[in-house]
């Protein structure tokens, strides 16, 4: 459906763990196009992609809904006892209740658009013969394949004033199975930011640790920020740990202003985390003493890096220089860094050089030989 003028939509959908990629990229589409989107939700709960604050949400309330209810039976009796006989005739008797309650805050728009054709587009039909709006769904797939309630599926298709689906094999479906005119389904296939989804050539510099003062991540942030480059990318692998002091390195990120350059892959182990060593160009981890003085041992994600043959840049910080000869720099000096990263940014050969070094010094410093070593310790203290 096309219109010269913004729009008010009353999108029904659920957030068992927050919204979908798809899902939110299409309300953040619309809004972007000065149309006001007012979600209506079914469930309620966070996960990767929440509604942006300026959104305008409206979960269910159990005790509002029931009162709703009451409220409408009184006002309309002979509509309410039609809508409930259809709803107990069709087994969708909650998707009426909801709807009920929906309708009453649909005030003021224009459509309703059902995003998924089962309990949303079920709420979708009923608000719709409540309010007397259009209603738009868009079904994708599982609708068709594991419906809830295939009866009420049909049902509400034809009370649909438009269809959306994703591919032409979804509309021959909906054509030919469910008998809905082919003029009414419009085949509109999901939204890519082909601007931030293509092939560039990035710098990608990799620290792996808990999100420990110690381990430096706010002197590297604030380098990458001084770096200003847009070909570089911090690859952040680790989390927060009970047993350390923490630093919020999200947060961090954010209030730099560098989150776009920040992929955040928390845990990793074996092949997860041997994946992003061996693809990363360059391994840095700034170490330093904490407030409290705690310092590093040796950081094994360094021998690892080095075992990588990848660049290592780090700190003059306890033993690190005994395995790192270059690049290294003072405890939390922020500019030093920044030099370090744009030295080896700007230089591949100095990265490869770098690497067949520290590989050598891996092999020299970090073999299991040492194992060998320390068995032999064992055993010397057993029998002496």
């Amino acid at each position: 459906m096309t219109t010269a003028k913004p729009i008010a939509i009353a999108l029904i959908t659920s957030m068992k763990h927050g919204l979908t990629q798809f899902i939110f990229r299409d309300i953040q589409a619309l809004v972007a196009k000065q149309n006001r989107v007012k979600i209506f939700t079914l469930h309620n709960e966070t996960g990767l992609y929440n509604p942006l604050p300026e959104w305008e949400v409206i979960p269910i309330s159990r005790w509002a809904l029931i009162l709703r209810q009451l409220q409408f039976s009184l006002m309309k009796p002979a509509k309410y006892l039609h809508l409930l006989t259809i709803a107990l005739g069709s087994h969708s008797l909650v998707d009426f209740f909801v709807a009920v309650y929906f309708a009453n805050k649909m005030r003021g728009m224009d459509i309703i658009f059902a995003y998924f054709g089962d309990h949303k587009l079920f709420v979708g039909y009923y608000c719709k013969l409540i309010t007397g709006l259009p209603l738009v769904v868009t079904v994708r797939a599982y609708e068709f394949y594991r419906n809830p309630n295939p009866r009420m599926f049909v049902r509400a298709l034809a009370a649909s004033d438009r269809i959306v689906t994703i591919t032409e094999y979804n509309k021959s479906l909906l054509v030919e199975k469910y008998g809905v005119s082919p003029e009414k389904v419009e085949v509109v296939r999901q939204i890519v930011d082909l601007n931030a989804y293509q092939l560039k050539s990035k710098i990608k510099i990799l620290i792996v640790g808990y999100f420990a003062e110690k381990k430096g991540h706010e002197i590297l942030f604030q380098a990458i920020k001084q770096l200003d480059r847009d070909d570089v990318e911090v690859w952040v692998v680790g989390d927060v740990s009970r047993w350390a002091l923490r630093v919020d390195c999200r947060k961090l990120a954010k209030d730099l202003g560098i989150d776009s350059q920040v992929a955040f892959f928390g845990l990793q182990k074996d092949n997860a985390l041997r994946a992003l060593y061996r693809e990363c160009d360059i391994f840095c981890l700034p170490s330093r003493p904490d407030r409290y003085g705690d310092r590093e041992g040796f950081p094994n994600v360094i021998a690892e890096a080095m075992a990588f043959s990848k660049p290592v840049i780090s700190t003059r910080h306890v033993g690190i220089p005994e395995a790192v000869e270059a690049i290294l720099v003072e405890e939390n000096n922020v500019e030093q860094l920044t030099d370090a990263l744009r030295q080896a940014c700007d230089s591949p050969k100095l990265r490869r050089d770098l690497g067949e070094q520290n590989r050598a010094n891996a092999e020299r410093l970090f073999s299991s030989a040492n194992t060998l070593k320390l068995e032999q310790i064992l055993k010397d203290c057993k029998t002496s």
